[in-house]
């Protein structure tokens, strides 16, 4: 259940006796390192309280579907925008048939048609009531749209009847959606990916930098780890958690940096510099601090290693994605990184003031980006960066694999000289 680490879960509880079970999943998705946001139908308030939930998730319970508090009175938006994945447990029957119909006349419904995120239902009802062929038509249709089913499991059931229509049990349902955010798109390649500032030495005690906070390298991380691929994460100085079953290396300086990704260069299929990387460093590092003196001081600095030009230049096979953060003219620097580096993609995101819309994207847990590659370009809207991750992810994948054709067309296409 490592994939849960840090992912925002809204769970959805609806009339249903097993109810009463949903304040275990909260329990058991907290465990597994989730943040929780229950919503609650009225069917549900009559089964367990409002106050139950808030003490487990540790986060107000949401009830009312036109909410004088929430952002322009639209709670729903600011929830379907906030959450990661969303698991309706237990899902009734009612509540499915609403849902297959597109009827948004309470909360937890409304969210479900605002949200594109992976869903989950964990159906809960007496065994007539889940083999009726029209709740079997509503299962059907729900998949069809992408829906996932958790269960039902099977047994002795509180009316008695014994059959399917049980909800799962609370641990089993959360190991089971937690594999929703493992894609297997990425299984059997290797990314490498940087992250996070470089520390550029004036003397022993000083050096040039950047905010970078390296969370949105760490978020490309673990989302390239869900989708099943390897990672190598090379990360300058940076006070972030590395991600399950990802490869850390850590570094200080551009020279560093440069040198561990030339070290497992060749391993590499797909390369993500999502770094900050100093572009200039002292000519001379002081061996001693350099003491308080003139008034002014000068500097004499020179170019650090352009990684992501190298990597392209050495390694042309390898797809190559670069970030571009700009205060000004953020289409227009993409574009040229994009030709001048001759790499294969450009995630362009706006920073200082011109980044007021997303909030600021250093040190924040959200970003926006406009990504562009040869002949085609997107906008990946303002959400959280583990969010906005998976979206790019899903962006290079199709992208690496027509490069990857490509590359074996144009090989078989070589005619050697005689």
């Amino acid at each position: 259940m490592e994939r849960l680490q840090n992912k925002r879960i809204l769970l959805g509880v609806t009339g249903s006796i097993a109810a009463y079970k949903a304040g275990e999943v909260v329990r058991r998705l907290r465990d597994a390192g989730a943040e929780v946001r229950v919503v609650m139908t009225e069917g549900a308030r009559a089964f367990v309280t409002p106050l139950t939930f808030q003490a487990l998730s540790g986060n107000p319970v949401y009830q009312d579907l036109l909410d004088a508090e929430a952002e322009a009175g639209m709670g729903h938006i600011e929830l379907s925008r906030w959450a990661d994945a969303i698991l309706i447990a237990p899902a009734s029957a009612d509540f499915m048939a609403r849902l297959r119909q597109g009827r948004a006349a309470d909360l937890l419904t409304a969210i479900c048609l605002a949200s594109n995120v992976p869903l989950a239902l964990a159906p809960a009802m007496n065994v007539n009531m889940w083999e009726d062929a029209a709740t079997q038509d509503n299962v059907k249709i729900l998949q069809q749209r992408g829906m996932v089913m958790l269960g039902p499991d099977q047994g002795e059931q509180a009316c008695g009847d014994v059959g399917s229509g049980r909800m799962l049990e609370p641990l089993t349902m959360v190991q089971q959606f937690a594999e929703l955010f493992s894609s297997g798109s990425l299984t059997g390649k290797t990314v490498m990916i940087t992250a996070g500032p470089t520390q550029e030495a004036i003397d022993p005690v000083r050096y040039l930098s950047n905010h970078s906070s390296g969370k949105m390298g760490f978020a490309l991380a673990q989302a390239a780890a869900e989708a099943g691929a390897r990672v190598i994460l090379v990360a300058g100085p940076v006070q972030q958690n590395t991600p399950p079953h990802v490869e850390r290396l850590d570094v200080v300086s551009a020279q560093d940096m440069y040198d561990a990704v030339m070290k497992d260069i060749d391993e590499v299929d797909i390369f993500i510099a999502s770094a900050a990387v100093a572009d200039y460093r002292p000519l001379q590092v002081a061996n001693d601090k350099v003491k308080k003196q003139a008034k002014t001081l000068t500097l004499e600095l020179e170019r650090t290693p352009d990684i992501l030009a190298l990597v392209k230049q050495q390694n042309p096979s390898i797809f190559c994605v670069g970030f571009a953060a700009e205060t000004n003219d953020l289409e227009h620097y993409a574009k040229g990184k994009l030709l001048n580096k001759g790499i294969e993609m450009v995630a362009a995101n706006w920073v200082g003031a011109a980044a007021e819309e997303t909030q600021g994207t250093f040190d924040s847990d959200t970003n926006a980006l406009k990504v562009f590659w040869q002949g085609g370009e997107v906008e990946l809207a303002v959400t959280t960066k583990s969010r906005i991750a998976r979206e790019l992810i899903n962006l290079i994948v199709p992208q690496y694999e027509s490069y990857q054709r490509d590359l074996v067309i144009n090989k078989e296409n070589v005619v050697p000289l005689k």
